[in-house]
C-alpha cells in the first residue's frame, strides 16, 4: 500500500508539472489558462494596442501610453459619444457640408481632418457668433476674415458663407503651418492664436502639442477634434444607429 501511495503521488506530482509547463490551472481541472499565457487577454491587449495606434490628427500619432493623454482621449471620446449627446445633428451636417469643404482643403493641401474644425467650434451651425465676435463654420474673427479675403460689414458678412470661408481658412491654415510645421500645433494656433501659442512654445522651450501646457480649451483641443472625428468615421463605435446614413443628405440646417 506504501508502495502503491508513493507511486500515486509521484503521478500526480509530474501531472502537475505538466500542466504548469503547458500553463493549465490543475485546481479548475486544466480549463482556465494562467494569466501569463492567457490568450484571449493577449488579443485583447493587442486589439487595445492596434485600435489605439489608430488614432491620429492629419496623420500625426497620438502618443498613447502616457497617463495624462489617455486621459484627455477617454475623456473627450466619452463627451461625443451618444450617451452624451444624444443627438444625430452632427452628422447630418456633416454629410451636408463635408462635401462643400473637403475639395477645398484638398486644393490648399490641407489634411482633411481639419474638416472637423468647424463641428468643435460650431456643430456646424452656420449662423452662431461667439461672445467676442467670431463667426461662421469657421468662427472668425472679423479682421482674420477680412485679411482672407471675406467681406465683413453691415450689409454683408461672409463668414457664413461656407465655401468661401472655407476658403479663407485654408488660406490661414497654410500660412500657420509655414510658422509651426506641425499640424497639431497648427489646430492650436487655430484655436488659441498664432501669436500666443508662439509665446507658450518660447517660454516652455517646447514645440509638441502633446508636451506643452496650455489653458485647458486648448489642451484639449487637438483631442476634441479626434474625438470627433471617431464619432463621424465610426458612429455605432460609440453608441449612434445609422441605418441609412444616405437620409441624412435630405437634412436642411
Amino acid at each position: 500500500m506504501k508502495r502503491k501511495s508513493v507511486i500515486t503521488c509521484s503521478l500526480m506530482l509530474v501531472v502537475c508539472l505538466v500542466a504548469k509547463m503547458f500553463g493549465y490551472s490543475y485546481s479548475t481541472g486544466f480549463n482556465k489558462i494562467n494569466n501569463p499565457l492567457n490568450i484571449e487577454a493577449t488579443k485583447d491587449k493587442v486589439a487595445k494596442e492596434r485600435s489605439q495606434e489608430l488614432l491620429s490628427f492629419a496623420d500625426e500619432m497620438i502618443p498613447l501610453g502616457d497617463e495624462k493623454i489617455d486621459y484627455k482621449m477617454k475623456r473627450a471620446l466619452k463627451a461625443n459619444s451618444f450617451r452624451q449627446v444624444q443627438t444625430l445633428k452632427l452628422h447630418q451636417r456633416a454629410e451636408r457640408w463635408f462635401p462643400v469643404i473637403e475639395p477645398v482643403l484638398k486644393a490648399y493641401g490641407i489634411p482633411e481632418d481639419f474638416k472637423y474644425i468647424p463641428l468643435v467650434e460650431t456643430g456646424m451651425a452656420r449662423g452662431k457668433v461667439s461672445p467676442k465676435g467670431a463667426a461662421g463654420l469657421w468662427q472668425f474673427m472679423p479682421q482674420t476674415a477680412k485679411s482672407y479675403g471675406l467681406k465683413v460689414n453691415s450689409q454683408i458678412d461672409e463668414r457664413t458663407n461656407v465655401y468661401l470661408s472655407t476658403v479663407a481658412a485654408a488660406k490661414y491654415l497654410k500660412d500657420l503651418y509655414k510658422v509651426f510645421n506641425s499640424w497639431t500645433l497648427v489646430a492650436a494656433a487655430y484655436n488659441v492664436g498664432e501669436g500666443s501659442l508662439q509665446r507658450q512654445i518660447n517660454r516652455q522651450g517646447e514645440d509638441n502639442y502633446f508636451r506643452l501646457k496650455l489653458n485647458r480649451e486648448t489642451g484639449r483641443y487637438v483631442y476634441s477634434l479626434i474625438s470627433m472625428k471617431e464619432v463621424i468615421e465610426k458612429p455605432e463605435k460609440y453608441g449612434y444607429q445609422i441605418n441609412n446614413p444616405r437620409k441624412l443628405l435630405a437634412y436642411q440646417p
